[in-house]
């Protein structure tokens, strides 16, 4: 197996390993704000984020619904902390509009991944699922091991610098 084979299975991999992302949003005057919250994916990897109404993320979502994700590895298990295993994405969000079936069938996959707590939270009328669609993104598993991801195929890696 090559490199860029091992780094696309790695990717293949990586989001199954982490419950959170942290996201990038922006305000309707262009200030940028910084939130995390957990998420599903789907195979064409879009990613599905149930969130308060009255979160700050949220409300830049209503008003720009461009917004950036990192999915991170955590600090304990990382070897070098420059060099931190990372997947980016930019993408566009789009509202789920609520008690749709394809809104049921979201909020049924955050209760098999996270439990009765999705329960609670289905109950209050404020939250809302968007859906995150990746336009391109970034792989880095270390030094010099970058890798692009774009277009239609988002699982085709790139290496950076090749």
């Amino acid at each position: 197996m090559n490199q860029l084979e091992k780094a696309t299975a790695e990717y293949q991999q990586f989001t199954r390993q982490i419950q959170s992302i942290i996201i990038s949003t922006v305000n309707s005057e262009g200030m940028p704000n910084g939130s995390y919250t957990p998420f599903v994916m789907d195979e064409f990897k879009n990613i599905y984020i149930y969130v308060s109404g009255l979160s700050t993320h949220t409300q830049n979502l209503n008003a720009n619904p461009n917004a950036s994700v990192l999915f991170i590895e955590d600090e304990a298990k990382t070897p070098q902390i420059f060099a931190r295993r990372r997947l980016s994405y930019d993408c566009s969000a789009t509202l789920i509009e609520r008690e749709t079936e394809e809104w049921k069938k979201i909020v049924d996959q955050f209760q098999t991944r996270f439990g009765e707590i999705i329960q609670m939270l289905r109950s209050l009328a404020d939250f809302r699922i968007f859906q995150l669609i990746p336009h391109n993104g970034r792989f880095v598993i270390g030094f010099g091991a970058a890798y692009h991801i774009s277009g239609d195929n988002l699982d085709k890696l790139v290496q950076i610098g090749k």
